[in-house]
């Protein structure tokens, strides 16, 4: 029988293994146990955080459209404001609100009178 030779397969495995964790400092960059567990946890955490980082984003934009509703008036919060856009149907969501907030404070304080108005005037005539 002929004499195979063995180790290019899992040289190669280890090579792109490597690739993926040149970056990371001491034993996690060495060897090779410490590499894959480290490979796994890392990918790990990329997943689990890209949710994470949806949810961080979205209390922000709320905060800032909160922190701005708060400063024009004491009476009109945020949580009114999104129930209101709803009444009316307009398709804003957090993120645009929040940029409108921060680039022209005016701008969302003349958006949320305008949908109180009409609001109002839809619940006084007995629309709604």
């Amino acid at each position: 029988m002929t004499r195979t030779k063995r180790g290019s397969i899992a040289r190669k495995r280890r090579t792109k293994m490597r690739s993926f964790v040149s970056s990371f400092q001491n034993t996690h960059s060495r060897l090779t146990r410490t590499m894959s567990q480290q490979k796994i946890r890392a990918l790990d955490s990329a997943h689990r955080d890209r949710d994470r980082q949806k949810r961080n984003f979205r209390r922000l934009w709320i905060t800032r459209i909160n922190a701005v509703m708060r400063e024009r008036g004491v009476s009109y919060s945020y949580s009114r404001l999104i129930h209101d856009l709803y009444k009316r149907q307009l398709l804003l969501n957090r993120k645009i609100l929040a940029q409108i907030a921060i680039s022209n404070r005016n701008s969302i304080s003349i958006i949320s009178n305008e949908i109180v108005k009409e609001v109002d005037w839809k619940e006084s005539a007995g629309i709604i």
